[in-house]
């Protein structure tokens, strides 16, 4: 997913600057908040000023308090989204905190897997996808295990609230300096150099995923059940609260026996660790069964 980018410390003020007042960066800040569970205090004033000067230039704007403005109207939809981009990047690479896919290969995927062979379905959902290393690595796990995955009813699905970065994630073209983090299977079954320092994921593996927009801090157009959740390094960035709100609704997703992977500074808290034990570094399985139902079809919308 987006991450927090790190600290910066621009001039603010004076010569080919921009005015930044406390009270802009918390107009920015409380925004942010609001739409997609960013949470920046005001240490974070120096690195919103120097990524956001950018849009500024973009759109021609002369200080902050019309950028402001702009991000407070119907019209600003739009460069909302820019906003985020600017504020945050995106910091992954393929099969990245190994310990997690060793405990699907070892055993989450295996029973999984023979469910899918006997007529089950199976779902997986990387939540913060961000350029798709995370779901492409899901799926060369599931390939390596099962060949004829595609043919059974086993699916990924891929959200990012960054539509920029799941387009980038859709097309599955990355440079070469990312096979240093793939297995040599994966290489040589799943890559295909396209020339120019560039390689493409094989149609295997793609066709095994379905990317979509998703704003984890509003309606989700999904029902589940999934079997696997991921989301990593996504919830470190949000407030204790969101936190504690994010890991319930997917508590809720998963049927008793399904795993959560989180990221290696996170810890789940709040009423979820009732139902989250942890079996794992950062893993968590739900120990007790909800209104997740294995046999529920999704809804209409991002998953398939």
């Amino acid at each position: 997913m987006t991450q927090a980018a790190s600290t910066a410390s621009p001039p603010v003020g004076g010569g080919g600057t921009y005015a930044f007042t406390d009270h802009d960066f918390q107009i920015i800040a409380n925004r942010a908040q609001a739409d997609f569970g960013l949470h920046l205090t005001l240490a974070k004033k120096d690195l919103a000023y120097s990524r956001l000067t950018k849009r500024l230039r973009a759109l021609g704007l002369a200080d902050f308090n019309s950028y402001c403005r702009l991000i407070e109207t119907e019209d600003g939809a739009e460069e909302r989204m820019q906003m985020l981009s600017a504020l945050t990047t995106n910091v992954t690479h393929f099969f990245r905190e190994d310990h997690h896919f060793r405990t699907l290969r070892e055993q989450v995927l295996p029973p999984l897997i023979a469910s899918a062979r006997a007529g089950g379905r199976v779902r997986l959902w990387s939540a913060g996808c961000s350029a798709g290393q995370e779901p492409y690595s899901l799926a060369f796990t599931l390939l390596g295990l099962c060949p004829e995955a595609a043919k059974l009813d086993i699916r990924i699905l891929a959200t990012d609230v960054d539509p920029v970065i799941i387009a980038k994630a859709k097309a599955g073209i990355y440079d070469n300096d990312e096979l240093k983090s793939l297995p040599d299977t994966a290489k040589a079954q799943h890559v295909t150099d396209m020339g120019g320092g560039r390689f493409a994921i094989g149609a295997k593996a793609r066709e095994l995923i379905s990317f979509g927009e998703l704003n984890l801090m509003q309606d989700w157009p999904i029902k589940g059940p999934f079997d696997v959740i991921f989301c990593r390094n996504v919830a470190i960035y949000f407030d204790k609260d969101t936190q504690s709100r994010l890991w319930s609704r997917f508590a809720e997703l998963l049927p008793a026996g399904g795993y959560l992977c989180i990221g290696h500074s996170e810890r789940v808290a709040g009423p979820a660790s009732t139902r989250l034990e942890t079996v794992g570094v950062t893993t968590y399985r739900k120990s007790q069964a909800g209104t997740a139902d294995r046999t529920a079809k999704p809804k209409e919308g991002l998953s398939r």
